[in-house]
């Protein structure tokens, strides 16, 4: 098993054995439940892969959100994104994802930035690079 190219800054390694169980880091700072939601047919007794991809995508954007902010001298110390995940059926027996990310800037940025700022987030962030081309990623800026 390879732990990533020569060139990776940071590698992070995670065992699950699917959606009821639990996952778990290789460092273990990260042990949670998993658990089909209600929605499919579980009991919703803990995390899906789809919050936890939800939450991993808000961290990492709102980073790259920051980064490009401060690039360019903006405060945007106050924005936050908030990330919805679809899951959907593909229509030939598989599941696709979809993405929505809302992100709420501070008010004192103009709407024209606000976008720059989201838009050249969407090329830093590595959660959109993985993603783009493989599923919608839908940016509301509010």
């Amino acid at each position: 098993m390879t732990k990533g190219t020569d060139m990776s800054l940071y590698t992070a390694i995670a065992t699950a054995a699917g959606r009821d169980g639990r996952a778990v880091t290789s460092d273990g700072k990260l042990d949670v439940a998993l658990a089909l939601p209600k929605e499919l047919g579980g009991d919703g007794g803990g995390t899906n892969p789809e919050q936890l991809f939800a939450a991993g995508y808000a961290a990492c954007f709102a980073s790259a959100l920051q980064l490009v902010a401060g690039k360019k001298k903006i405060d945007a110390s106050d924005a936050s994104v908030t990330a919805e995940v679809g899951l959907n059926p593909d229509g030939a027996g598989g599941f696709r994802l979809d993405v929505t990310l809302r992100v709420e800037l501070p008010d004192a940025l103009s709407p024209e930035v606000g976008r720059e700022l989201v838009e050249t987030a969407h090329r830093v962030c590595p959660y959109s690079n993985a993603t783009r081309g493989n599923i919608p990623v839908n940016l509301v800026v509010e």
